[in-house]
């Protein structure tokens, strides 16, 4: 999974989804159609939520070396 994370594109996945989202808003999709995107947008759903958690937990990690710096007087 690392390998398909390093070639994941955040932001053409949110454009990707958020076009999805238009489509399902403008209410013109057929029944069929309208599966295959669903599908497709909760999978691109869940791949941004574990991007966006990939990076929180780096940024916790970024944020406890630091605060152990500044607590050691570096």
């Amino acid at each position: 999974m690392k390998k398909e994370q390093s070639s994941f594109n955040f932001a053409k996945a949110f454009e990707e989804l958020e076009k999805i989202t238009r489509e399902f808003e403008s209410e013109t999709l057929d029944i069929d159609e309208g599966l295959k995107k669903f599908e497709r947008g909760l999978e691109l759903a869940r791949k941004l939520k574990s991007k966006l958690q990939d990076i929180e937990n780096k940024v916790e990690k970024i944020k406890k070396k630091f605060d152990a710096e500044d607590s050691s007087g570096k």
